[in-house]
Protein backbone atom coordinates (compact mmCIF):
# COMPACT_ATOMS: atom_id res chain seq x y z
CA UNK A 1 0.00 0.00 0.00
CA UNK A 2 2.78 2.54 0.65
CA UNK A 3 4.49 2.06 -2.96
CA UNK A 4 1.50 2.48 -4.22
CA UNK A 5 0.76 5.93 -2.48
CA UNK A 6 3.87 7.07 -3.25
CA UNK A 7 3.49 8.12 -6.68
CA UNK A 8 0.47 10.36 -6.26
CA UNK A 9 2.13 11.49 -3.13
CA UNK A 10 5.19 13.08 -5.18
CA UNK A 11 3.09 14.35 -7.72
CA UNK A 12 0.70 16.46 -5.73
CA UNK A 13 4.01 17.36 -4.12
CA UNK A 14 5.09 18.23 -7.33
CA UNK A 15 1.82 20.01 -8.14
CA UNK A 16 1.73 22.39 -5.07
CA UNK A 17 5.57 23.61 -5.24
CA UNK A 18 4.54 24.24 -8.90
CA UNK A 19 1.59 26.52 -8.05
CA UNK A 20 3.63 27.94 -5.06
CA UNK A 21 6.24 29.17 -6.76
CA UNK A 22 3.65 30.57 -9.98
CA UNK A 23 2.03 32.35 -7.21
CA UNK A 24 5.49 33.93 -5.46
CA UNK A 25 6.87 34.82 -9.43
CA UNK A 26 2.51 36.64 -9.71
CA UNK A 27 2.86 38.41 -6.69
CA UNK A 28 6.20 40.42 -7.49
CA UNK A 29 5.46 43.66 -10.07
CA UNK A 30 8.27 42.65 -12.42
CA UNK A 31 7.37 38.83 -12.56
CA UNK A 32 3.58 40.05 -13.30
CA UNK A 33 4.84 42.30 -15.61
CA UNK A 34 6.67 39.46 -17.50
CA UNK A 35 5.06 36.77 -17.53
CA UNK A 36 2.06 39.06 -18.96
CA UNK A 37 4.29 40.07 -21.67
CA UNK A 38 5.64 36.43 -22.43
CA UNK A 39 1.65 34.84 -22.40
CA UNK A 40 0.94 37.75 -24.81
CA UNK A 41 3.41 36.81 -27.50
CA UNK A 42 3.02 33.49 -26.92
CA UNK A 43 -0.93 33.35 -27.56
CA UNK A 44 -0.27 36.15 -30.23
CA UNK A 45 2.31 33.43 -32.24
CA UNK A 46 -0.56 31.09 -32.19
CA UNK A 47 -3.85 33.51 -33.24
CA UNK A 48 -1.65 35.80 -35.27
CA UNK A 49 -2.51 34.38 -38.47
CA UNK A 50 -6.54 34.71 -37.89
CA UNK A 51 -6.35 37.86 -36.81
CA UNK A 52 -4.18 39.83 -39.24
CA UNK A 53 -6.04 42.19 -41.84
CA UNK A 54 -3.88 41.58 -44.79
CA UNK A 55 -1.68 38.96 -46.31
CA UNK A 56 1.98 39.67 -45.45
CA UNK A 57 2.78 38.95 -48.59
CA UNK A 58 0.78 41.59 -50.61
CA UNK A 59 2.72 43.71 -52.65
CA UNK A 60 1.28 46.90 -53.88
CA UNK A 61 3.43 49.97 -55.63
CA UNK A 62 0.64 52.61 -54.70
CA UNK A 63 1.49 52.11 -51.12
CA UNK A 64 5.13 51.97 -50.69
CA UNK A 65 6.04 53.20 -47.66
CA UNK A 66 2.90 54.98 -46.58
CA UNK A 67 2.91 56.62 -43.30
CA UNK A 68 0.29 55.15 -40.50
CA UNK A 69 -3.29 55.26 -41.39
CA UNK A 70 -7.14 54.07 -40.01
CA UNK A 71 -6.72 50.92 -42.64
CA UNK A 72 -2.99 50.75 -41.82
CA UNK A 73 -2.04 51.18 -38.48
CA UNK A 74 1.50 50.77 -38.58
CA UNK A 75 1.76 51.88 -42.07
CA UNK A 76 3.76 49.84 -45.26
CA UNK A 77 7.11 49.26 -45.96
CA UNK A 78 8.82 49.75 -48.86
CA UNK A 79 7.20 46.98 -50.89
CA UNK A 80 3.64 48.59 -49.73
CA UNK A 81 3.65 45.42 -47.36
CA UNK A 82 1.33 46.24 -44.24
CA UNK A 83 3.77 46.52 -41.01
CA UNK A 84 0.76 45.83 -38.54
CA UNK A 85 -0.14 42.32 -40.58
CA UNK A 86 3.55 41.58 -40.29
CA UNK A 87 4.66 42.46 -37.20
CA UNK A 88 2.07 40.63 -35.22
CA UNK A 89 3.56 37.13 -37.62
CA UNK A 90 7.15 38.12 -37.06
CA UNK A 91 7.78 36.28 -33.51
CA UNK A 92 6.28 33.37 -34.91
CA UNK A 93 9.46 31.52 -36.34
CA UNK A 94 11.55 32.85 -33.87
CA UNK A 95 9.27 31.72 -30.79
CA UNK A 96 9.25 27.95 -32.41
CA UNK A 97 12.88 27.38 -33.47
CA UNK A 98 14.13 29.01 -29.93
CA UNK A 99 11.35 27.34 -28.05
CA UNK A 100 12.35 23.85 -29.69
CA UNK A 101 16.25 25.02 -29.11
CA UNK A 102 16.07 26.00 -25.99
CA UNK A 103 15.02 23.18 -23.76
CA UNK A 104 17.78 20.75 -26.37
CA UNK A 105 20.16 23.17 -25.16
CA UNK A 106 19.55 23.22 -21.12
CA UNK A 107 19.31 19.28 -21.73
CA UNK A 108 22.19 18.56 -22.95
CA UNK A 109 24.51 20.90 -21.02
CA UNK A 110 22.93 19.98 -18.00
CA UNK A 111 23.46 16.17 -18.00
CA UNK A 112 27.19 17.31 -19.41
CA UNK A 113 27.53 19.72 -16.40
CA UNK A 114 25.82 17.46 -13.68
CA UNK A 115 27.67 14.96 -14.79
CA UNK A 116 31.29 16.51 -15.09
CA UNK A 117 30.59 17.82 -11.64
CA UNK A 118 30.12 14.47 -9.70
CA UNK A 119 33.23 12.52 -12.01
CA UNK A 120 35.76 15.58 -11.19
CA UNK A 121 39.38 15.01 -11.77
CA UNK A 122 40.84 15.10 -14.80
CA UNK A 123 38.16 14.32 -16.75
CA UNK A 124 36.62 17.52 -15.43
CA UNK A 125 39.23 19.65 -15.55
CA UNK A 126 40.25 18.80 -19.00
CA UNK A 127 36.21 19.25 -20.12
CA UNK A 128 36.04 22.44 -18.83
CA UNK A 129 39.17 23.49 -20.49
CA UNK A 130 37.11 22.59 -23.96
CA UNK A 131 33.68 24.46 -22.84
CA UNK A 132 36.63 27.84 -22.23
CA UNK A 133 37.92 27.12 -25.48
CA UNK A 134 34.37 27.50 -27.47
CA UNK A 135 33.83 29.95 -24.91
CA UNK A 136 36.71 32.12 -25.96
CA UNK A 137 35.03 32.79 -29.43
CA UNK A 138 32.58 34.96 -30.54
CA UNK A 139 29.21 33.08 -30.65
CA UNK A 140 28.16 34.94 -33.82
CA UNK A 141 31.40 33.76 -35.48
CA UNK A 142 30.89 29.97 -34.15
CA UNK A 143 27.32 29.76 -35.96
CA UNK A 144 27.86 31.79 -39.18
CA UNK A 145 30.64 29.43 -40.12
CA UNK A 146 28.04 26.24 -39.31
CA UNK A 147 25.00 28.14 -41.05
CA UNK A 148 27.00 29.26 -44.28
CA UNK A 149 28.35 25.33 -44.56
CA UNK A 150 24.89 23.57 -44.10
CA UNK A 151 22.28 26.31 -44.95
CA UNK A 152 19.75 28.74 -43.56
CA UNK A 153 16.77 26.93 -42.97
CA UNK A 154 14.92 25.55 -39.43
CA UNK A 155 16.86 21.80 -39.49
CA UNK A 156 20.34 24.33 -39.16
CA UNK A 157 18.93 26.72 -36.80
CA UNK A 158 17.28 24.69 -34.20
CA UNK A 159 20.56 22.58 -33.54
CA UNK A 160 23.25 24.63 -34.31
CA UNK A 161 21.78 27.30 -31.13
CA UNK A 162 20.99 24.76 -29.09
CA UNK A 163 24.79 23.05 -29.85
CA UNK A 164 26.32 26.84 -29.00
CA UNK A 165 23.65 27.55 -26.60
CA UNK A 166 23.81 24.44 -24.53
CA UNK A 167 28.00 24.97 -24.08
CA UNK A 168 27.44 27.86 -21.13
CA UNK A 169 25.04 25.56 -19.44
CA UNK A 170 27.54 22.92 -19.24
CA UNK A 171 29.84 25.46 -16.71
CA UNK A 172 26.45 26.50 -14.87
CA UNK A 173 25.20 23.20 -14.13
CA UNK A 174 28.72 21.92 -13.31
CA UNK A 175 29.33 24.61 -10.56
CA UNK A 176 25.30 23.44 -9.08
CA UNK A 177 26.48 20.09 -8.88
CA UNK A 178 29.74 21.20 -7.29
CA UNK A 179 27.72 22.81 -4.53
CA UNK A 180 25.63 19.26 -3.84
CA UNK A 181 28.58 16.77 -4.64
CA UNK A 182 30.17 16.91 -1.05
CA UNK A 183 27.04 16.67 0.77
CA UNK A 184 26.46 13.30 2.95
CA UNK A 185 23.73 12.34 1.17
CA UNK A 186 25.55 11.54 -1.88
CA UNK A 187 28.40 10.00 -0.30
CA UNK A 188 25.31 7.64 0.39
CA UNK A 189 24.32 7.00 -2.17
CA UNK A 190 27.93 6.44 -3.42
CA UNK A 191 28.07 3.80 -0.36
CA UNK A 192 24.68 2.23 -1.26
CA UNK A 193 25.90 0.90 -4.63
CA UNK A 194 24.12 3.64 -7.01
CA UNK A 195 25.24 4.21 -10.64
CA UNK A 196 26.30 7.63 -11.64
CA UNK A 197 23.46 8.00 -13.48
CA UNK A 198 21.30 7.08 -10.98
CA UNK A 199 22.84 9.58 -8.40
CA UNK A 200 22.40 12.18 -11.16
CA UNK A 201 18.66 11.28 -11.39
CA UNK A 202 17.33 10.69 -7.84
CA UNK A 203 20.10 12.99 -6.04
CA UNK A 204 21.38 16.04 -8.03
CA UNK A 205 19.01 16.78 -10.71
CA UNK A 206 16.36 17.42 -8.08
CA UNK A 207 18.90 19.59 -5.78
CA UNK A 208 20.11 21.69 -9.28
CA UNK A 209 16.73 21.78 -10.93
CA UNK A 210 15.76 25.57 -9.59
CA UNK A 211 19.40 26.86 -11.06
CA UNK A 212 18.88 24.79 -14.54
CA UNK A 213 14.99 26.47 -14.72
CA UNK A 214 16.10 29.99 -14.32
CA UNK A 215 19.09 29.82 -17.10
CA UNK A 216 16.98 28.32 -19.57
CA UNK A 217 14.67 31.12 -19.40
CA UNK A 218 17.69 33.42 -19.88
CA UNK A 219 19.02 30.75 -22.88
CA UNK A 220 15.57 31.73 -24.08
CA UNK A 221 16.03 35.65 -24.01
CA UNK A 222 19.29 35.35 -25.96
CA UNK A 223 18.45 32.48 -28.31
CA UNK A 224 15.90 34.91 -29.00
CA UNK A 225 18.29 38.15 -29.55
CA UNK A 226 20.89 35.34 -31.71
CA UNK A 227 17.74 34.40 -33.93
CA UNK A 228 16.52 38.15 -34.73
CA UNK A 229 20.51 39.19 -35.30
CA UNK A 230 21.10 36.20 -37.76
CA UNK A 231 17.95 37.41 -39.52
CA UNK A 232 18.79 40.47 -39.49
CA UNK A 233 22.63 39.48 -41.32
CA UNK A 234 20.40 37.19 -43.87
CA UNK A 235 21.23 33.93 -41.71
CA UNK A 236 17.86 33.54 -40.09
CA UNK A 237 14.48 33.50 -41.58
CA UNK A 238 14.01 33.93 -45.58
CA UNK A 239 11.83 36.61 -47.38
CA UNK A 240 9.13 36.93 -47.40
CA UNK A 241 8.85 35.46 -44.09
CA UNK A 242 7.52 37.54 -41.66
CA UNK A 243 10.29 38.20 -39.20
CA UNK A 244 10.99 40.99 -36.64
CA UNK A 245 14.81 40.86 -37.37
CA UNK A 246 14.43 40.36 -40.91
CA UNK A 247 11.73 43.56 -40.75
CA UNK A 248 14.42 45.63 -39.25
CA UNK A 249 17.01 44.72 -42.01
CA UNK A 250 14.61 45.67 -44.61
CA UNK A 251 13.67 48.82 -43.14
CA UNK A 252 16.89 50.35 -41.87
CA UNK A 253 17.32 51.99 -45.35
CA UNK A 254 14.23 54.36 -44.81
CA UNK A 255 14.54 54.90 -41.15
CA UNK A 256 15.08 58.83 -41.95
CA UNK A 257 11.73 59.22 -43.55
CA UNK A 258 9.95 55.73 -42.36
CA UNK A 259 10.88 54.96 -38.95
CA UNK A 260 7.68 52.93 -38.12
CA UNK A 261 9.24 50.14 -40.44
CA UNK A 262 11.51 49.91 -37.69
CA UNK A 263 10.13 50.97 -34.82
CA UNK A 264 7.06 48.51 -34.78
CA UNK A 265 9.17 44.59 -34.87
CA UNK A 266 12.04 46.36 -32.28
CA UNK A 267 9.14 47.02 -29.62
CA UNK A 268 7.28 43.61 -30.46
CA UNK A 269 11.29 42.09 -29.91
CA UNK A 270 12.37 44.40 -26.67
CA UNK A 271 8.96 43.51 -25.26
CA UNK A 272 9.25 39.80 -25.79
CA UNK A 273 12.79 39.79 -24.12
CA UNK A 274 12.23 42.27 -21.27
CA UNK A 275 9.32 40.02 -20.48
CA UNK A 276 11.51 36.79 -20.51
CA UNK A 277 14.17 38.41 -18.86
CA UNK A 278 11.92 40.32 -16.02
CA UNK A 279 10.07 36.57 -15.76
CA UNK A 280 13.72 34.78 -14.97
CA UNK A 281 14.49 37.90 -12.60
CA UNK A 282 11.07 36.95 -10.61
CA UNK A 283 11.36 33.19 -10.65
CA UNK A 284 15.21 33.31 -9.05
CA UNK A 285 13.84 35.37 -6.43
CA UNK A 286 11.01 32.71 -6.23
CA UNK A 287 13.66 29.72 -5.94
CA UNK A 288 15.94 31.76 -3.79
CA UNK A 289 18.88 31.60 -6.51
CA UNK A 290 21.63 34.22 -6.63
CA UNK A 291 21.75 35.25 -10.46
CA UNK A 292 24.77 37.55 -9.63
CA UNK A 293 26.68 34.10 -8.33
CA UNK A 294 25.55 31.84 -10.74
CA UNK A 295 26.31 34.33 -13.48
CA UNK A 296 26.81 32.35 -17.01
CA UNK A 297 30.69 32.56 -17.83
Amino acid sequence: MPTTLAVPVIKNRNQNRLFKVLSDVMSRPSGAIGLSLVVFHLVLAVISPFIVPFDYREISAMLMLKDPSLEYWFGNDHLGRDIFSRTLLGGREAILVTGIATPIAVLWGSFLGIFFGLVGGRVDEFSMRIVDAFLSLPWILKMLVLIVTFGTGIGVLIPTLAFFYGIPVIRIARAATHDVVARDFISAAKARGHGRIAIIRHELLPNVLDTLMVEGAMRWSWMLLAFSSLSFLGFGASPPTPDWGLMIADARGFMSFAPWGVLAPVVFLSSLIIGINLTADALAKALGIDRIQKAPV
